[in-house]
């Protein structure tokens, strides 16, 4: 679905990647972690056609992305940014009607199809009781549920998210990122999220891409990235990797020295 193919992306004369590869399928959840100043966020401007390549390709079903408008970007890629101030007046039905800007017609108006996908994502999303009310009066937990409802009613293929987690408490940390992961499966998404936490990165990335430096350090599964050895190094601090009980999904927590 993507392939990024050696890319290399510039700030002046600052290099904030190198040389940065990876495949994304549909279906599975890429979680892209790294201390701060890594590049997470650039890699996800660069992926989306924000950022310019300097060198290297960003392909969706083969194509590449600096051959596409911005409009048949969008109707590849759903971009749900780090939590950000809505407009308050919007109210949450307008908001994630925003989502289907990509498939209007030439006079901008919205179509019954639209109408209707727009009201699948919030019920998707169990936001479609909030439809009515204005963006200001809601919580943070329930605005970054009408994010990615907002995304899901673009219909892309392909998932990207910034930090969606951030600012939220962990119930609904663990709830947005549930719904996520089910989504995934359900309709085949193609999902690449940045994260700090590397416990929710472990307990919800089918694999994880380690940024140091603007520079790819690790990438597989889980349980090959998330060693004590490479995050130690990484994050410059002693990290330990412990079993949950019975679970397969470790926790990660400093080292006792």
């Amino acid at each position: 679905m993507i392939e990024v193919k050696a890319i290399d992306v510039f700030y002046g004369e600052f290099q904030a990647l190198h040389g940065v590869s990876f495949k994304l399928a549909p279906g599975e959840i890429l979680g892209v972690i790294g201390p701060n100043g890594a590049g997470k966020t650039t890699l996800i401007r660069a992926i989306s056609g924000v950022l310019p390549l300097r060198s290297g390709q960003v392909l969706v079903n083969g194509k590449d992305i600096s051959q596409m408008s911005a409009n048949e970007r969008a109707k590849q890629m759903a971009f749900m940014p780090q939590a950000v101030n809505l407009p308050p007046a919007f109210t949450a039905w307008e908001t994630v009607l925003l989502g289907r800007t990509p498939h209007l017609n030439w006079l901008g108006q919205t179509s019954p199809l639209d109408e209707a996908a727009a009201r699948q994502a919030m019920q998707r999303t169990h936001t479609y009781q909030l439809a009515q009310r204005r963006v200001g009066e809601l919580s943070g937990g329930e605005q970054q549920r009408l994010l990615l409802g907002r995304a899901l009613a673009q219909a892309t293929p392909i998932l990207i998210m910034d930090e969606p987690t951030a600012h939220l408490d962990l119930q609904y940390q663990l709830s947005l990122l549930n719904q996520v992961r089910s989504l995934a499966k359900q309709d085949q998404l193609a999902v690449l999220v940045a994260l700090h936490d590397l416990n929710l990165v472990a307990r919800f990335a089918t694999r994880i891409a380690l940024l140091v430096a603007g520079r790819l350090q690790a990438l597989g599964k889980p349980s090959q990235v998330l060693t004590p050895a490479i995050l130690s190094q990484a994050y410059q601090v002693p990290l330990q990797v412990l079993p949950l009980g019975s679970s397969s999904v470790p926790v990660i927590t400093p080292a006792i020295q």
